[in-house]
């Protein structure tokens, strides 16, 4: 099985895609940025006076790309191109991530399906600077996922 986006070619074209898609649904700002040491792709937007900040990580995704393609002596690159490789296809794979996650969304929000605030509550941004995600993890108010190896 490939792992979803492994093939995409968009890249920086799938932030324009999402920019397009935030200005029809009415944001006022739009703000992409990467992370190189971290690995990282951050969207920030604003809606009705809501700021909202949503990331991905190209090493996350670069991660279980390697999980799934693991570099063998066989090939003809060495480990560390191999690896680089991988962090490419992740950088490439997360924008597009982003652009398809924020326009299902928008969508949802236009056909009903969900509110703003429930389909953008964790990327919220507070005040504070941190998202309404990060709050809540920071505090402990979730309980930790259930084990399911466990529940047997």
């Amino acid at each position: 099985m490939t792992l979803p986006y492994e093939n995409s070619t968009s890249g920086r074209s799938a932030m324009d895609d999402i920019r397009k898609t935030i200005q029809a649904f009415g944001c006022s700002k739009f703000a992409p940025m990467e992370d190189f040491d971290e690995g990282k792709v951050t969207i920030q937007f604003e809606y009705r006076g809501r700021m909202v900040q949503v990331s991905a990580s190209a090493k996350g995704y670069a991660a279980a790309w390697l999980r799934q393609n693991p570099h063998t002596p066989r090939m003809r690159k060495t480990e560390i191109e191999h690896e680089r490789a991988a962090l490419a296809k992740g950088h490439i794979a997360v924008w597009s991530i982003l652009r398809d996650w924020i326009k299902g969304q928008l969508t949802a929000i236009e056909t009903g399906i969900l509110s703003f605030e429930a389909a953008f509550l964790g990327q919220i941004l507070l005040p504070t600077g941190e998202t309404i995600h990060e709050r809540i993890s920071t505090q402990g108010l979730l309980p930790a996922p259930s084990d399911p190896q466990k529940e047997r």
